[in-house]
């Protein structure tokens, strides 16, 4: 597909394109031409000279998402097959132990704005711009031909749809080829059963970037009786947390619908639920209670939403971080684990890091960092796109 429009970048703009970086912000593009629709495939220039190719996007602060910066590559069917067949063919050599995992992670995988996660048989497909809509057919086209024995590719696109009516054009998800999906798909990881809900459930239905991190608090569940999963939508961590050995594991969040589907990811695991309970309620209020009533836990894991959904929101972010884990440190037991997870990309590792220390100062708690993670390989991060780093998760001991 050739370029509908030639783009001109304002001045000394270009530099950071030639480096990696895949978005050109409104406010860069000296002026775009009537009419041009979005997903139309422009070329971006500086003093006419070409810098880069991307789709266009109107209704975004972020004008163009960068494709290639070869002139001479289009972006057709074989583009898009040939981007996906290079992000699959990252998890075939990364990602083993698990059939639930990202098969395409957005900018980092050369595809700005596709996410593309796969629960056993079927792919879930979330768009994150309307650029991308006319080239929809194209990825799940691709994604058929690359991923082997695939039964379904479901979308949950995070932009309206022309044909959207309900609940006046919000997202809503619908098959793209092949088969409904099931109610609940399940999916193996590392030996834990896990039922996703595809349709109604968060992102594309499971917080797959936490899959090591339940993998490892299965492991520092050992000789761990007590343990507390704050903010934990479907149970994964809970769940983890209990094979490991667990005696009793405390699941608190405020959906319902999140409460009763972590119940079903007990019993999925032979887990006897007399042993374990389920807390719809809001996080802080029921950490001010444990607090009243002298609850301590062995192990504590905090894994909110993201705090911070713009640049300005970053202050607030770090004082709900470090008021937080400061409710949280007061239930922990001496000796006790705290698992504190950021998924906030505006916060930097060292600005959430600092977050927990005031929690910990404030609190009056000695703390030991014994381990930090990271994203798992299936969500890689291109080094030229550092808003792709966002996952920050800590492991810390409270001394005495």
């Amino acid at each position: 597909m050739k370029a509908a429009a030639e783009l001109r970048l304002q001045k000394d703009l270009a530099r950071h394109l030639r480096a990696g970086h895949p978005w050109v912000f409104r406010k860069a593009i000296e002026r775009a031409p009537k009419g041009l629709e979005p997903g139309a495939v422009v070329d971006v220039t500086e003093d006419g000279r070409f810098v880069a190719r991307g789709y266009f996007d109107p209704r975004s602060a972020i004008t163009v998402r960068i494709l290639t910066r070869e002139p001479a590559e289009a972006v057709d069917a074989a583009f898009w097959r040939r981007r996906i067949a290079r992000a699959a063919a990252l998890r075939r050599e990364l990602v083993h132990g698990t059939t639930g995992y990202r098969l395409v992670h957005g900018e980092s995988d050369g595809l700005p704005g596709v996410v593309a996660d796969l629960y056993g048989r079927f792919a879930v497909v979330k768009l994150y711009s309307a650029g991308l809509t006319p080239h929809r057919a194209a990825i799940v086209e691709a994604l058929r031909a690359e991923v082997e024995g695939l039964a379904g590719v479901y979308g949950r696109d995070e932009i309206p749809r022309d044909d959207d009516e309900e609940e006046g054009g919000a997202p809503a998800g619908r098959v793209l080829w092949g088969a409904e999906p099931p109610e609940r798909i399940e999916i193996d990881e590392h030996g834990m059963k896990v039922l996703v809900d595809v349709r109604r459930g968060q992102k594309t239905g499971h917080f797959l970037d936490q899959r090591e991190n339940r993998r490892m608090v299965r492991e520092l569940a050992r000789g761990r009786p007590e343990a507390l999963n704050l903010f934990s939508y479907t149970g994964g961590f809970s769940v983890a947390a209990a094979l490991g050995g667990a005696r009793h594991v405390v699941s608190v969040d405020v959906d319902a619908d999140a409460i009763d589907l972590a119940r079903e990811n007990f019993r999925a695991n032979g887990l006897d639920m007399a042993d374990h309970a389920f807390a719809k309620e809001d996080c802080f209020e029921l950490l001010a209670r444990y607090k009243r009533e002298g609850r301590r836990f062995d192990l504590v894991v905090c894994d909110p939403p993201a705090f911070a959904k713009s640049q300005r929101a970053v202050e607030a972010a770090l004082a709900g971080y470090a008021s937080l884990n400061r409710a949280a440190l007061a239930v922990l037991a001496p000796g006790g684990l705290l698992v504190t997870a950021s998924c906030s990309a505006r916060v930097t590792a060292e600005q959430f890091t600092d977050a927990v220390k005031e929690a910990a100062f404030k609190g009056r708690v000695d703390l030991q960092l014994v381990q930090e993670t990271r994203q798992p390989p299936d969500h890689p991060v291109s080094l030229q796109f550092r808003e792709g780093r966002y996952l920050k998760c800590l492991v810390l001991r409270r001394v005495g």
